[in-house]
């Protein structure tokens, strides 16, 4: 099966230049100017932007959190990212104490094989480091592909690690030449302030966001930029937030660290005023929370300046019933927010079509760093020879309006509903098939694939 994209407007990271592409199979085989080349199908993109894939490397599907389980599973949520121009994802395997890596993987091989509808692969996320898991670390990189590995310095008694765990995880990561990532806020500070504001009475969905106030996320970031630094091993710092944690890393910089970060759609565009709004706020409960219109500013520059190399999603969503667990009580809201469908058109939207950041950045942060950072470079994350033929054809003129009633996430109301948006998805490739076209999806679950990784750099 071949497919003939002409006269697209073809963006990378590095590149803008109008061309036709062919696909065979499912990578490109040639990029040119008027190719004279016979193919089974011909999409015309004239007009169009021509995308890599996006890759979203924070996502959770079917994830158990308090009680409960997040409401997109591999096929919704692959499908809905699929549908906004996102062709990868990665999940995070969460290791339950007293248990294996092996285990934990094999628990969400079984929840992701056979029924995701896009391309995906998995951070390990390492929450009892022990001798045993400490030697599970060579497999998972040399074997199966997981070349990232998750800590949490939050969630203390379910998901935390303390910092010698942390030390002595990084060191024997290094050593494999994998990178660990780190949800850095100070859950000992945290868990205070859940407590204080609990005794006090003060249980709306606001003092979830008076919880976690900027310095938990800035003292832990510059704590784990500090480890990271005098073991030598490669950190990726997630969901950042605030201008606190950001000039963690900048301040990183001028001993010559190299500390990746990544910042999330919700942190770029909305703020914690929402968190006012009664039991309404409940929507945006999410760890850390939103910040305020200083920290958007300072992360926009932060992309501009090289600070922040990803733009991903923390992909948690809970339908509204599962977030009316916490009508009495923030500290049980199950903490998420759905975005894996509108992370590309809101980031164009409110981005590109707004001035903030260029066309080749766009791509740089939604769809090439990640590849490059995640050891997916070249097969994912850019338009070129021998590449996946993971293609989107965006339409950068159309305007059209989120809403829960059209959106394809399983879940029932929308973090966004009513925004109107610049810049639509049309046409999805994945792996040279066509998956989205004219609103509708074009491949059935389990199209989707593992991606093993290889192993990382902390220079891209």
């Amino acid at each position: 099966m071949s497919i003939l994209i002409k006269n697209g407007r073809v963006i990378t990271a590095a590149e803008d230049y109008v061309a036709d592409i062919f696909i065979e199979g499912e990578t490109i085989s040639a990029i040119g100017k008027n190719l004279p080349i016979q193919a089974d199908t011909v999409i015309d993109a004239s007009g169009k932007l021509v995308f890599p894939g996006g890759i979203d490397p924070h996502v959770h599907l079917s994830m158990p959190f308090m009680g409960t389980f997040s409401s997109d599973t591999y096929e919704t949520g692959t499908r809905a990212a699929l549908f906004g121009g996102t062709t990868t994802v990665i999940d995070f395997v969460l290791q339950k104490q007293g248990y294996s890596l092996k285990e934990a993987l094999a628990d969400w091989n079984s929840r992701a094989r056979g029924t995701a509808v896009g391309d995906y692969s998995f951070h390990m996320a390492v929450t009892d480091f022990t001798d045993e898991s400490k030697s599970e670390i060579k497999d998972m990189v040399e074997n199966e592909g997981i070349t990232s590995f998750k800590t949490f310095m939050a969630y203390k008694g379910a998901l935390m690690i303390n910092d010698s765990q942390m030390v002595g995880l990084m060191q024997e990561v290094k050593k494999q030449g994998g990178m660990v990532t780190v949800h850095a806020t100070n859950g000992d500070m945290i868990d205070y302030l859940i407590a204080k504001h609990r005794s006090e009475g003060k249980l709306s969905p606001l003092y979830h966001y008076l919880s976690q106030p900027e310095v938990t996320e800035a003292e832990a970031s510059c704590r784990f930029t500090d480890l990271a630094d005098y073991t030598g091993c490669p950190g990726y710092i997630v969901h950042m937030t605030c201008e606190g944690a950001l000039n963690g890393v900048r301040n990183a910089t001028r001993r010559n660290q190299k500390v990746f970060a990544e910042t999330c759609i919700q942190y770029l565009i909305l703020d914690a005023s929402l968190y006012e709004q009664n039991f309404e706020g409940a929507k945006w409960v999410m760890s850390p929370p939103l910040r305020e219109k200083k920290d958007q500013q300072a992360l926009w520059a932060g992309i501009n300046q090289g600070l922040v190399q990803v733009v991903a999603t923390d992909h948690c969503p809970f339908m509204w019933e599962q977030k009316l667990m916490g009508k009495d009580d923030f500290s049980k809201i199950p903490n998420g927010h759905p975005a894996i469908e509108n992370r590309m058109e809101l980031l164009y939207s409110e981005g590109v079509n707004k001035g903030k950041i260029t066309l080749n950045k766009y791509v740089e942060v939604a769809c090439t760093n990640p590849a490059k950072i995640f050891g997916m470079f070249p097969k994912k994350g850019t338009i070129g020879i021998g590449s996946d033929a993971d293609i989107v054809i965006f339409d950068p003129n159309e305007k059209h309006t989120l809403s829960a009633k059209t959106h394809h996430m399983n879940v029932d109301y929308s973090g966004y509903e009513g925004w109107e948006l610049t810049g639509k998805v049309k046409t999805v490739l994945l792996r040279g098939t066509v998956a989205i076209d004219d609103n509708k999806c074009l491949i059935d679950k389990g199209f989707g694939q593992f991606i093993k990784r290889n192993k990382v750099s902390n220079k891209i």
